[in-house]
């Protein structure tokens, strides 16, 4: 099945079941029974809700099934209503629009790993692990929570790979040691951290002193301070049409260029699910998403255009 990242198509919930407190998984399939594209571990699918609600959820499945895709949410009571329409609102034998799969949170080849999770954010580790494992490599899983009824698929991880995870309810054990945990830098570690804000800030912080390729994290929301910053008036060119735009201090580059009749896929308006990535052809973004690392930034070649802006007077873009 040959489907662009930004495709939309229709899939059929086949099932949808409670995993843990407050998580649900859902089983996604062809309703023709095709294969479905095909997806590396780190990958997430955009799952349109409504006009106007697209969320973005990492998949847990198995990487080499074809048949189904697996999202698990989370209800959550203070989002943006994305955890609710899944939770409340869809069925079993519903039509699902969505888009993808599509990866911003790839695995890297390592001599180690150290993989740590929080909450939720054990989604897209769950296929990370079982390639890491079937590969022999050495690894292991710090998996946080704030109850162990919390916590999916806490007992199929420790079922599957006993000797490689610890389980660190937060009501039993507190918070997740993080100055023993990353306290002495290891050469061919890589780390892969998702989760809570405040656990990626927090891990961020304890990395500092490791090589600037070890930590790899991936953001439910953005990071703090990744939209401060002057906010100046700059021009965008249209590559395509050869259309000059200004872009006002107080207003998006997609703002700008969504009034201009220019279609950009976008989700989430702030940086993080990384829908509306563009191809920057000429001039310096000024990046504040939450979703390239520092070294992709540091190229300059692709932006995300719902948050990020210029730091030169014009930037020429490919759309």
């Amino acid at each position: 099945m040959k489907i662009e990242p930004h495709t939309e198509y229709a899939l059929v919930l086949e099932r949808k079941e409670t995993i843990a407190d407050g998580v649900v998984r859902l089983t996604l399939r062809h309703p023709d029974g095709r294969p479905l594209p095909p997806w590396e571990p780190g990958a997430h699918l955009d799952l349109v809700l409504t006009d106007g609600l697209t969320r973005q959820y990492s998949l847990c499945g198995d990487p080499q099934d074809r048949s189904v895709l697996q999202v698990a949410v989370l209800w959550e009571e203070t989002g943006r209503g994305g955890s609710r329409h899944v939770h409340d609102l869809l069925a079993e034998g519903q039509e699902v629009r969505v888009r993808g799969p599509r990866n911003h949170f790839p695995l890297t080849e390592a001599k180690r790993y150290l993989f740590i999770a929080g909450g939720i954010g054990i989604t897209p580790i769950l296929p990370m692990l079982d390639r890491v494992a079937a590969s022999g490599q050495d690894w292991q899983l710090v998996y946080g929570g704030r109850t162990r009824s919390s916590m999916a698929f806490r007992e199929e991880l420790e079922a599957r790979y006993p000797g490689h995870v610890e389980i660190h309810p937060q009501d039993e054990r507190g918070l997740l040691d993080l100055p023993a945990l990353l306290a002495s830098p290891e050469d061919g570690t890589a780390i892969y951290c998702c989760g809570p804000e405040a656990l990626l800030a927090a891990v961020e912080q304890h990395c500092t002193d490791w090589s600037a390729d070890a930590l790899h994290v991936e953001r439910f929301a953005p990071k703090a301070g990744a939209d401060d910053g002057p906010r100046e008036a700059f021009e965008v060119e249209l590559a395509q049409s050869g259309t000059v735009l200004e872009v006002p201090a107080g207003r998006s580059i997609l703002d700008v260029v969504e009034e201009a009749g220019v279609v950009v896929l976008s989700s989430c308006q702030e940086g993080t699910c990384g829908t509306c990535e563009t191809a920057v052809l000429a001039g310096k973004p000024d990046h504040r998403d939450s979703v390239l690392t520092g070294e992709e930034q540091e190229v300059g070649d692709a932006m995300m255009i719902c948050v990020s802006r210029s730091c030169s007077p014009r930037l020429v873009l490919d759309l």
